[in-house]
């Protein structure tokens, strides 16, 4: 157990260094050159660590991805990592990687630079001490996750099915291992009114920031903690003065759900709602764009091998449920047993709080090696 974590104790320092180096590299998801050249980087590490690049996804509008192999075996271990952020184009020149407290901060660096980095040290530890995994190594390296994964999925969903497990390197929270998130749906909302002079004919129209207003409570009403679902308007405009009834207004809302069994019924819900004001129309577009995906005993089990590895590396961890969204909801969907949460030890992911704490950097790289070469 310790020759793992011995190895990769004195590489803490480089492993700081590239993730410094990585950090520093923007990659907006809707920013093609830069976050080529952060894929284009990564893909190397991995190449300069002994993995082989099986195929290059090229894509018009996001990033390509990159899919890599290591070793050979009866099976097969998919891992799956992004190298996007939702951070915008010069974030990384205004904040660039600092240490500060033994943490290191910049955009990007805990979601999910900081996993990626995990990932390859487990292989270079794999691969530098010559250890021979049961199973084929599969690498995902994907440049959309933050959008959720619309030119990526299929690509993880074809692997899945070649696969016997499924590791992601999201952030850890509170130090746990996610066996279980969310599911995700994404509707957008126009509404259509009639517009009239809000002074000297207000009775001749329709304002459809009215209609909006009374969607949006009837859409937050749909929210059911008990049942672990909810639903937020969270992003909405319209309007064109203040003298003018409004002729138009959107909204973007956001679904979490976290059993299956109540998919279908909400998204009917939220697709099928009606105009509560006469004259006005409405149109929703969207879905679900993440599946959710409940805890399950074959993934309880690669939990339990997870957490008493953890244990014997010094530093216990618990299983939780996320409700966010991640690239490991599709592959668990398909009954594949998936592990989520196995990167950084940090928070802040999308805020200006984001980090990494660095002295655990080696001992999640180890967790990961000594669980690959466990299973």
């Amino acid at each position: 157990m310790n020759q793992i974590l011995d190895y990769l104790k004195p590489l803490q320092d480089e492993m700081v260094e590239r993730l410094a180096q990585w950090v520093n590299q923007e990659s907006p998801t809707y920013h093609k050159p830069a976050v080529d050249a952060m894929g284009q980087m990564t893909m190397q590490s991995f190449l300069d660590t002994g993995a082989e690049l099986t195929t290059t996804h090229h894509q018009t509008d996001y990033g390509d991805h990159y899919t890599l192999a290591y070793g050979q075996g009866t099976g097969q271990i998919l891992t799956l990592n992004h190298f996007d952020t939702v951070w915008p184009l010069g974030e990384a020149s205004r904040r660039p990687f600092t240490i500060e407290d033994g943490h290191g901060k910049g955009p990007g660096v805990h979601d999910m630079k900081a996993g990626t980095l995990i990932n390859l040290y487990a292989l270079r530890a794999i691969h530098d001490l010559q250890l021979k995994p049961r199973h084929k190594l599969v690498y995902l390296l994907t440049s959309d996750e933050e959008v959720s994964s619309p030119t990526s999925r299929s690509i993880i969903e074809a692997e899945g099915r070649r696969s016997n497990y499924c590791f992601v390197h999201e952030g850890a929270i509170n130090r746990g291992i996610t066996i279980a998130r969310k599911g995700v749906g994404r509707f957008q909302l126009a509404v259509t009114g009639v517009a009239a002079h809000a002074g000297i004919e207000p009775e001749k129209g329709v304002s459809a920031i009215e209609e909006l207003a009374r969607q949006t409570q009837y859409l937050h009403g749909l929210t059911d903690l008990n049942k672990g679902v909810s639903v937020n308007v969270g992003v909405i405009s319209g309007g064109e003065r203040p003298n003018v009834i409004a002729p138009h207004a959107t909204a973007e809302i956001d679904l979490r759900i976290t059993h299956p069994v109540d998919e279908a019924g909400y998204v009917e819900k939220i697709g099928d709602i009606r105009p509560a004001l006469k004259g006005s129309q409405l149109s929703i577009t969207g879905g679900m764009s993440r599946p959710p995906w409940p805890e399950t005993m074959t993934d309880m089990d690669l939990f339990e091998k997870a957490k008493a590895i953890s244990a014997q590396l010094g530093f216990p961890t618990e299983r939780r449920l996320s409700g966010g969204g991640s690239d490991g909801s599709f592959v668990a969907a398909m009954g594949v047993p998936t592990l989520d949460g196995l990167g950084s030890i940090g928070g802040g992911a999308h805020a200006l709080t984001e980090h990494t704490v660095l002295d655990m950097l080696p001992i999640r790289a180890a967790l990961t090696a000594e669980l690959i070469m466990a299973l």
